[in-house]
């Protein structure tokens, strides 16, 4: 096999990160054995019929002689398994994660990486509304971007190799410092998700007291709402209590923008409102040229093709 970057994977936490990533790597042959451990043992049954070479029942376990080993489990959890796995790592070992948050991801990781075993950091901002180690696919990460912030004096061979799986993977990789990570994400991913697990909820409380049909009449808009909103509740309380200062700081710049279009719809201001809003669409447009979504209909709304064991 050729075309093997890392000889032994260890994937601690199986869910549609991960089991995308061992899918897309068995099928570019990058990775010599794929090795998984999850804390459910149904979810380990499932891992080994349809994307691991073999599956632990133990983060340690999972972990000895891996090459490269990635944490896709949720931010909260980083810290006891990263003690758990520091005392098996192989020396010269890359560790790396997939957490929607850096920092605190940093503060938990890196004081138990021994020297000698390279932690580089990392996102991709890839995702369905689909969990589970059932809803992976190999071509999730094609042409979506994949963050590194790797720390001070970390080996630019161990983020080069890195780099190449994901690339290999499909992925656009891109390197930034942890906190301008941390206000980016904010911006493009936590609060949108706020807003819109909001949004569900307010329509939730007034199905409920008025008794109206808002699931049955709902609009592409408010449709969209819900798939964000669909997305796995342990993750996202995690990102918003390890997150919560960089996304406090763009919730209060979004209710400052909520205020000055409220007053213009009070005020019947129509040319601001058409100002605004096409001010607005060009980012839109924007996202569209840029390859990170197209203006076809239902895009990355249909369920993923269903993978063969």
């Amino acid at each position: 096999m050729s075309g093997v970057i890392y000889p032994r994977v260890a994937l601690i936490g199986l869910g549609l990160i991960a089991s995308s990533m061992a899918h897309a790597m068995r099928a570019g042959r990058l990775a010599g054995e794929i090795v998984g451990y999850a804390k459910s043992a149904e979810t380990r049954a499932v891992a080994r019929d349809l994307f691991c070479d073999r599956v632990t029942e133990s983060a340690a376990e999972s972990v000895q002689g891996a090459d490269l080993v990635v944490l896709a489990v949720p931010v909260g959890a980083m810290e006891a398994i990263a003690a758990e796995i520091a005392p098996h790592l192989k020396p010269g070992a890359t560790v790396t994660d997939v957490g929607s948050v850096k920092q605190a991801v940093v503060d938990a990781v890196a004081p138990h990486v021994p020297a000698g075993v390279h932690f580089i950091p990392g996102h991709p901002l890839a995702g369905t509304e689909y969990s589970g180690p059932r809803s992976g696919f190999a071509t999730l990460f094609k042409n979506r971007w994949w963050l590194l912030t790797p720390l001070p004096d970390t080996d630019p061979s161990a983020i080069a190799r890195l780099r190449g799986l994901l690339e290999a993977m499909g992925a656009n990789v891109d390197e930034m410092d942890v906190e301008h990570h941390d206000l980016v994400l904010a911006v493009v991913s936590h609060v949108p998700h706020a807003i819109a697990y909001t949004m569900v909820g307010v329509a939730d409380h007034m199905r409920r007291v008025s008794q109206s049909e808002i699931i049955k009449y709902s609009a592409s808009g408010f449709r969209d709402f819900t798939r964000i909103a669909a997305s796995d509740p342990v993750m996202w309380r995690d990102v918003f209590l390890t997150n919560k200062e960089a996304v406090l700081d763009i919730l209060g710049r979004f209710a400052e923008e909520l205020f000055v279009l409220q007053r213009a719809i009070r005020m019947g201001d129509g040319e601001h409102l058409h100002a605004y809003f096409t001010r607005t669409r060009a980012i839109r447009r924007g996202i569209i040229e840029a390859g990170q979504d197209t203006a076809a209909p239902d895009f990355g709304r249909a369920a993923p093709p269903a993978q063969e064991g």
